[in-house]
This record gives C-alpha cells, sequence and structure tokens, in this order.
C-alpha cells in the first residue's frame, strides 16, 4: 500500500500564502521555496510515502507568461524535485515523528505534471473541453517532464487529466523515455472523466504500457470514488489509484474552492473501501491536509493488521 500526500497548493493557502494567479502553488517555488520544504515534511510526518511535486501548474509557457525565460523556468521546475527531496532527506534525520515509515517502504518523490488545461488556468481541467492537438501536448508536457525526471524524480504524476487523448499523449511520453509514473484522471462523476468519457475507456490507456504503475483517479469528489474503482478495477488489473479533493468545487472565475454539500465532504475513513476495491495508491488532493493523511493511513494500517 502506499500512501500519497494530500493538496500541496492549498495548504499552502493555510498559511497565508495568496494562490490567486495563474501560476497557483508553482508562484511559490520562485517566492518562499523554504514554505513548500515544509509542506512536504509535514505530510511525511502524516505517514505519506510519497511526496508529489508543486509542478503541477508550472510549465515554460506559464514561466514565460509571469516573465521567465526557457532557462529559468527549467531550473523551477527542478526545483520543484530538489525541494521534495530536501525534504525527505530532512524527515529521515529526524526520526521523531510518530508515523515513522521509512524503515518500511521507500520514501518516493513524484514529479507533478498537471493537464493542459492547467496552464490555460481557465479551470478547463475539470471540463475537458479542449484538443490542442498532439504536437501542443508534446510541446508543454515533454520539457517538464525530462526536466523533473533530470532532477531526480523517482516517478511522475499524470494527474487530473480530463481527457483519453491527453493521457494517450502522456502515456506515449513515458513510453519513450523508459520513465515510470502513475496515471490519474479528473471526473465528473462515478462513471466519467471530466470530458464525458466512460472510465473504463480511460484507464485502459494504460494496458500494455509497463512504465505505468497505477491508474486511476485524484481530485474529484469523493463521493464518485467508489463507483470510479469499481469500474476501473473491472476495465484494467493495474494496481488503481485515489485521491479525491475535499469535496468541494472549483470555482475558475474567482479561483476559489467553494463547498459542496457536507455528505460529500472527504472521509479518511472510506480508505479503507476504496482499498477493498483495489486501489493500491491511496491520499488526497486539493482541500486535504496533512491530518486527513495521518487519519488515512491510521484506518490502513489498523485494515491491515486486523487482517494478518
Amino acid at each position: 500500500m502506499r500512501i500519497l500526500d494530500g493538496g500541496l497548493a492549498t495548504e499552502l493557502e493555510t498559511h497565508g500564502f495568496d494562490l490567486s494567479d495563474r501560476l497557483w502553488s508553482a508562484r511559490v517555488l520562485l517566492e518562499a521555496p523554504e514554505a513548500i520544504v515544509a509542506v512536504h515534511r509535514a505530510y511525511f510526518e502524516a505517514g505519506a510515502t510519497v511526496a508529489t511535486t508543486a509542478s503541477y501548474q508550472a510549465t515554460v509557457p506559464g514561466f514565460a507568461a509571469a516573465g521567465l525565460d526557457r532557462t529559468a523556468a527549467l531550473a523551477a521546475i527542478q526545483r520543484s524535485v530538489t525541494l521534495a527531496i530536501e525534504a525527505r532527506q530532512a524527515y529521515r534525520g529526524d526520526r521523531t515523528s510518530a508515523h515513522d515509515v521509512g524503515d518500511d517502504q521507500e520514501l518516493l518523490v513524484a514529479g507533478s505534471v498537471g493537464p493542459y488545461g492547467a496552464m490555460l488556468a481557465d479551470g478547463s481541467e475539470y471540463r475537458g473541453d479542449y484538443d490542442p492537438g498532439e504536437a501542443a501536448f508534446r510541446d508543454l508536457h515533454a520539457p517538464r517532464m525530462d526536466a523533473l525526471l533530470e532532477a531526480g524524480a523517482d516517478l511522475l504524476a499524470l494527474e487530473t487529466i480530463p481527457t483519453v487523448r491527453e493521457a494517450e499523449v502522456l502515456v506515449r511520453l513515458v513510453e519513450e523515455r523508459g520513465a515510470t509514473a502513475w496515471l490519474s484522471y479528473q471526473c465528473r462523476d462515478e462513471r466519467s472523466t471530466a470530458a464525458g468519457e466512460p472510465i473504463e475507456t480511460a484507464v485502459a490507456v494504460a494496458e500494455g504500457s509497463p512504465g505505468i504503475l497505477a491508474v486511476g483517479v485524484n481530485c474529484t469528489a469523493p463521493r464518485h470514488i467508489a463507483g470510479l474503482l469499481a469500474r476501473s478495477a473491472r476495465a484494467t488489473e493495474r494496481p488503481l489509484i485515489a485521491y479525491p479533493n475535499g469535496g468541494d468545487s472549483w470555482d475558475a472565475a474567482s479561483r476559489t474552492w467553494t463547498a459542496d454539500e457536507p455528505s460529500g465532504a472527504f472521509d479518511a475513513t472510506a480508505a479503507v473501501d476504496w482499498a477493498a476495491a483495489g486501489a493500491g495508491w491511496l491520499g488526497g488532493c486539493c482541500g486535504t491536509g496533512p491530518p486527513d493523511i495521518q487519519r488515512m493511513r491510521d484506518v490502513l494500517v489498523t485494515r491491515q493488521a486486523g487482517a494478518s
């Protein structure tokens, strides 16, 4: 079982950072890198065995719009990896946490590769209503993937992907690099990707690709996870991954999260059911924090102990 971290950007917001511009958490790479290290460290202390880098919205075109040239942009993307590695080293060097998992599992750094829609900064990763073509997808994703791998990321996190067509390009890029990755989709309901494609079709993109270690969903409302996992398990034998958001909805106009009905809120204890449905990689996304990951780890450890 792999325990992922929770939302990095929303956790930074809880510490007072304004992430309302187009760069989102990528701006903190430039302005306060020590804060990113602290958040990664907090998730390791909570029991996470994977740190996901602050590169979700970090792209060469995105940084160019903020005034950085290509060299500086790629350096910032690589910095997202070195900061996560720094946090991992600091955690390993101070084994005071009550949830020291370092002796049991390797701690991984996953280089976040967000969708093309994240660069557009208009919420389109939650709609999937874009298709710039394979060449445009490659031009955006390939330099970032190379930078993340060259900086020492253990694997790539192809995350919040809203369409099968973008996922297919990303999987090919992983294969061309001989890399490993997980592939996770943003979904609109318990059946479909954000673009309305069947989740069964979406997860099948990973079939035949040895570099895809797990496939599933992220930044999706928690109430949809059980249905999505059940359908995914019937369509693939790959390990499944699930890390839902806190249960709110993203408002692209105001660049804020708005609360959905209380019954849809993130509940870490549901991870037991998600694991039973085949998810071997579990965590949280936007709107979840270290306490949620600690609770998730605790209930999963209790489940495992009870089964042994």
